[in-house]
């Protein structure tokens, strides 16, 4: 799973190119802040007035942020009205409230009658995760291996909450597929024989594994996963029980658009699907409509020993039965209250992660 087959866009935390203008709203206006304009502002965070390009001016307090310095990072001017954390009244995602009924819904559980509420030892699902850990076993080569649901159905119900209350906040739907819209990149598009250095194929019992995972989730089985909203890196993930190296933590999925109609999109965060010799076939995941729990996984500082040391979870592009796919996978044992980090530079020096969690 080597990270030369690994190319990922995060727009999310990237940050701008040195030099770019900020806008600034004003009455509903956009106003150009040049260099020489607010020459003696300084950025709240590290104090500095260096970077005047990159100075971004709260629309109520005026006073200026560097967008490298935000958490989380912002890779663009927002649209709209720009407030900082001090002047912000919306600072904590409201709660969706612990309803099963509406939880079930939300992510349109199958069989919620067997699932949620009889998932515990001894029954059928357990059955299932035992014929899943056959899939391992091998001397030949490691495998991938099924994620193990929190056998609590409560718990499991609030960790569903979590992620519902991440993405109504985010304004996306619910998926755990890669989506093709119209006006997009149809599916037929997506042929990972086109990749343009290989990409290494996902074995039978591997793909049997991942979806066994899908399968589970459909059934109420859930990752022990919990997305939670920190005030320096809004929301991220973390692990809710003992999550084992090569565990399949989730796909990444979204909308599959062609890369030449994304590279002026200021969405949230982005994934590379497919990279061929034509650019124009290029394709990306945009997790900014439908998306799933891997949207929220945070990338690393990959430029420092101490943030590589805080990686534990892979992106590895895969293909499966022809079609390109995005896992990520635990390369570590990843204890319970860790939050998930992983290394979206999948080429050295692709993308400028130095300002990076």
């Amino acid at each position: 799973m080597g990270s030369s087959t690994t190319v990922v866009l995060r727009r999310r935390t990237e940050a701008p190119k040195p030099g770019r203008r900020i806008l600034r709203n004003r009455l509903n206006s956009r106003k150009m802040v040049e260099e020489d304009e607010y020459s003696d502002t300084s950025c709240v965070k590290c104090g500095s007035g260096e970077y005047p390009a990159q100075l971004l001016l709260c629309d109520k307090c005026d006073r200026g942020f560097h967008l490298f310095c935000l958490r989380p990072i912002l890779a663009s001017v927002p649209k709209g009205s720009w407030f900082c954390s001090s002047c912000d009244d919306n600072k904590n995602p409201t709660k969706l409230s612990l309803v099963q009924t509406k939880i079930v819904d939300f992510f349109r559980i199958e069989r919620p009658s067997n699932s949620i509420n009889e998932c515990g030892p001894g029954k059928d699902c357990q059955k299932k995760r035992k014929r899943g850990s056959g899939l391992v076993m091998s001397k030949k080569r490691r495998r991938l291996l099924p994620f193990n649901p929190t056998k609590d159905p409560t718990r499991r119900l609030e960790q569903m909450t979590s992620l519902a209350t991440a993405l109504l906040a985010a304004g996306a739907e619910f998926s755990n597929e890669l989506t093709y819209v119209p006006g997009m990149a149809p599916r037929s598009a997506n042929h990972a024989a086109l990749e343009r250095e290989g990409m290494q194929v996902l074995s039978k019992d591997d793909t049997e594994t991942l979806q066994l995972c899908k399968n589970m989730m459909k059934q109420g089985e859930w990752p022990p996963l919990m997305v939670v909203f920190d005030p320096k890196e809004g929301f991220t993930v973390e692990a809710d029980a003992f999550i084992k190296d090569w565990t399949i933590i989730t796909e990444y999925v979204g909308d599959v658009d062609y890369l030449n109609n994304r590279e002026a999109d200021d969405g949230d965060s982005m994934m590379t699907l497919l990279t061929t010799n034509d650019p124009s076939k290029d394709l990306v995941i945009c997790p900014d409509k439908h998306s799933n729990i891997a949207r929220f996984i945070n990338g690393i500082n990959n430029h420092t020993r101490a943030g590589k040391k805080k990686q534990n979870v892979k992106c590895v592009r895969f293909d499966v039965d022809g079609e390109c796919r995005v896992l990520l996978v635990a390369n570590r044992d990843i204890r319970k209250g860790e939050r998930l980090y992983y290394d979206y530079n999948g080429y050295e020096n692709e993308y400028p992660t130095a300002h990076f969690v």
